[in-house]
């Protein structure tokens, strides 16, 4: 009934809420580069016949295959990671123009790929947007054994910029980076600031440890990694093959004990500290938060110290932690240093932030990209998300009797310290509505709107809504 349904409509608009529709491909987007973190690229060990062989991400012979192909040595003179199977060439795929190497990181896993998922879900969404693979969406692995400012990863990655925006008719790209991705970007930034104003028109980082992270790379270096949960794991390249990923001296010097790769790391870190964010290049920063994240690694006690560096490899750490991602703290993700248009927080885990529904509204109004996003409010930053929706219709004596019931979700960050819509107190409210027809019909609606309390960001509404045509 037309009252019913524009009261109905009435309460949408005033949640910024409209039907959403699925556009196709836009050929006016401006094109986007998809630059993954460590551990997001598919790594293929080439030998010296030409054959082949995917070594990162793998499920079956994984720890063996990681063992004889990425094993590697830190080059002091180079800066450059090399493979101690020196028969062994480590290469990215270009497939899909780029988009394969940081998808599905395991694309031959059925059940359980969910683990190995990076960009997937990022991917088929910005395609909803109107976005096409190889016009307006490309990706960007790499050999993440690397340093970030190795200038073989780095001359790859201008010579990608440059192919990007050709293809796309010569439009500047919008960049979005995960995790270390960002620092690589960084690194680019400061050593080759031309080159990056001349292709970049934005930079979204999400969840780049700009100030390191520094809990969890202690434990990973001393004590290993593991970068798949669950019986998955088991298949798995163990933690202690991650935790001897690099090695030097003949194989005797842990990696992080090794002062060749400390002294690296510091000029890196210098290089990090120069970089200035073109005046002609917008930058976005999303953070993840509400997890514990481990900030502070003690080895040891004052009643039993670490006298010897070597022990650290085989303690348990204790950990203080604080409010990050589960990886990276949320004082080290905002710690960017450059001019941002804008800083979020958004309630996700570090690897989970990527295909987190909250992030891509946030994107896609920055990328001004598809239909405008109706369920997000620029403004106030927050997400009305359609819960439950029922509806029942019956006829009675005298008339047609139509019951509506709606549920939505609106989830809000709480970086702004004024008061959202979301973060209101509990409201109760009840809407009427009439109308008489022509033949004498007499159409009746009444509404009743309750907002519950909000907690954790997240803040339930419930819609109820009874319409009554009566006969002429």
């Amino acid at each position: 009934m037309a009252v019913l349904e524009d009261l109905i409509r009435a309460i949408e608009l005033w949640l910024r809420i409209a039907k959403e529709q699925v556009p196709l491909v836009d050929p006016t987007l401006d094109p986007v580069l998809l630059v993954p973190g460590i551990g997001g690229s598919i790594l293929e060990a080439v030998d010296e016949a030409g054959k082949k062989e995917r070594v990162w991400v793998r499920i079956l012979a994984a720890d063996h295959e990681f063992r004889a192909h990425l094993w590697s040595k830190f080059d002091a003179s180079t800066g450059k990671t090399v493979s101690v199977d020196e028969k062994t060439n480590i290469v990215v795929p270009e497939d899909r123009y780029g988009l394969y190497a940081i998808d599905t990181l395991d694309p031959d896993m059925i059940i359980g790929d969910d683990s190995v998922c990076y960009y997937h879900d990022m991917i088929v969404q910005m395609i909803k947007w109107g976005y096409q693979e190889g016009k307006t969406l490309f990706g960007f692995g790499y050999d993440f054994r690397q340093s970030n400012r190795l200038s073989e990863t780095l001359d790859r990655f201008s010579r990608k910029l440059e192919s990007v925006y050709i293809a796309s008719g010569e439009k500047k790209i919008n960049l979005i980076t995960h995790s270390m991705g960002g620092l690589l970007v960084k690194c680019f930034m400061s050593l080759h600031s031309d080159v990056f104003e001349k292709y970049i028109k934005s930079w979204i980082a999400i969840a780049a440890p700009f100030q390191g992270a520094p809990g969890y790379i202690t434990t990973s270096l001393l004590n290993g990694m593991s970068f798949v949960e669950g019986w998955e794991s088991r298949f798995f390249i163990s933690k202690w093959s991650m935790q001897q990923l690099i090695i030097s001296d003949g194989m005797h010097i842990p990696l992080p004990l090794d002062m060749d790769i400390l002294r690296w790391a510091k000029e890196t870190q210098d290089v990090l500290c120069n970089a200035k964010l073109p005046k002609s290049v917008k930058f976005y920063n999303i953070y993840g938060t509400d997890y514990d994240t481990a900030h502070t690694v003690r080895y040891g006690s004052e009643h039993h110290p670490i006298s010897n560096l070597s022990d650290l490899l085989y303690t348990q750490g204790n950990y203080i932690c604080v409010d990050g991602d589960g990886s990276v703290p949320v004082e080290s993700a905002k710690a960017d240093g450059l001019d941002a248009v804008a800083r979020v927080g958004v309630a996700a885990d570090h690897r989970g932030i990527v295909c987190d529904r909250h992030v891509f509204r946030i994107i896609q109004h920055w990328l001004h990209a598809g239909e405008p996003d109706p369920f997000y409010d620029p403004l106030n930053d927050y997400v009305i998300l359609p819960t439950a929706f029922e509806i029942e219709k019956y006829h009675e004596k005298h008339g047609d009797i139509t019951s509506v019931r709606e549920d939505w979700e609106i989830i809000s960050h709480r970086d702004d310290e004024s008061k959202r819509p979301a973060e209101l107190p509990p409201m109760f409210n009840t809407l009427s509505a009439s109308r008489e027809g022509e033949d004498g019909s007499l159409e009746e609606a009444q509404a009743t709107i309750f907002v519950h309390p909000e907690s954790k960001g997240r803040q339930h509404v419930e819609v109820r809504a009874v319409g009554v045509t009566h006969d002429g």
